[in-house]
């Protein structure tokens, strides 16, 4: 049970991060982003074929793919996503934009199924079935390794947002854009800045997964639905929430699934998922004023 739970806190922190680009993309933009998970598998893809091309380690690769995925997503929300908020700025209901991430999420996987064929691939890094033990609890090493730099890069994006004159900038757009534009803000740069932030984040957990996690074009859904039950349980837009709502998800599925079967598992996560959507649609910590 010890172990159950241990590794349901290493992977819920995962988790918690993996929903971190999603919640900040609405908390600051606005917009509900359908194609998160294909970014995280754009990610995932990138980190398996630095390893298998050039050996570059998963976690190393990090200082290539970060800068990459931030790229992507400034130009995906300068090119695609700015004209259509332009344009349903004024519109009461705007379904605009998510049509268009959707569009994106089919996109991207179609393209990666093109390229790289349905097939499932590994990358059998030297530390892939690593175990540590700790008394009597045996604990994944790329698990606890992917943790913690979950834990370093949140605690990177917490210094960005509260203690940098851009972070404020982020943040003031987040609160109010109208206000933030009168004061000077360009907002619209900011949104670029934030849609590459969180596109980056989801970089970064694609190639937090590869050394556990099978890669193949359609695996952007798993996470999908995930991200989106944990920002639903911690409350859409909230950073805290978010990684507080990764904890649980993680617990249940490692704890749970001693005592019934994984579909059991998914089953009651999507139960509590709609719980809370039904009893607090804001979430259930109801963190709000984030930024």
């Amino acid at each position: 049970m010890k172990e159950s739970i241990f590794n349901g806190l290493l992977m819920g922190g995962v988790y918690g991060f993996m929903a971190l680009g999603l919640t900040l993309i609405f908390g600051i933009v606005k917009v509900i982003n359908f194609a998160h998970g294909s970014f995280i598998m754009v990610g995932m893809f990138t980190g398996y074929w630095f390893w298998v091309l050039t050996h570059i380690d998963p976690y190393l690769s990090l200082l290539i793919i970060v800068p990459l995925l931030f790229l992507l997503g400034y130009q995906v929300q300068n090119v695609l996503i700015k004209p259509v908020l332009k344009s349903e700025a004024e519109v009461r209901e705007p379904i605009g934009i998510l049509v268009l991430t959707a569009g994106l999420w089919l996109f991207l996987d179609n393209l990666a199924l093109l390229l790289f064929g349905p097939n499932f691939r590994t990358a059998e890094t030297p530390y892939t079935g690593q175990m540590f033990k700790a008394g009597d609890v045996l604990i994944s090493a790329p698990k606890l390794y992917a943790f913690l730099i979950s834990l370093a890069t949140t605690g990177i994006l917490y210094i960005l947002l509260k203690k940098t004159l851009l972070g404020k900038a982020i943040r003031a757009t987040g609160q109010n854009r109208q206000v933030a534009s009168l004061m000077g803000v360009d907002i619209y740069k900011i949104y670029n800045i934030s849609f590459g932030l969180g596109v980056a984040l989801t970089g970064v957990t694609g190639a937090l997964l590869v050394p556990f996690y099978p890669v193949y074009p359609n695996v952007g859904f798993v996470f999908d639905i995930r991200a989106f039950m944990i920002v639903v349980l911690g409350g859409l837009g909230s950073i805290p929430g978010a990684l507080l709502g990764g904890l649980i998800v993680g617990l249940i599925e490692s704890v749970g699934a001693q005592f019934m079967a994984t579909s059991w598992t998914a089953g009651l996560i999507f139960v509590i998922f709609l719980l809370v959507l039904y009893l607090r649609p804001e979430g259930m910590f109801g963190f709000k004023e984030e930024w």
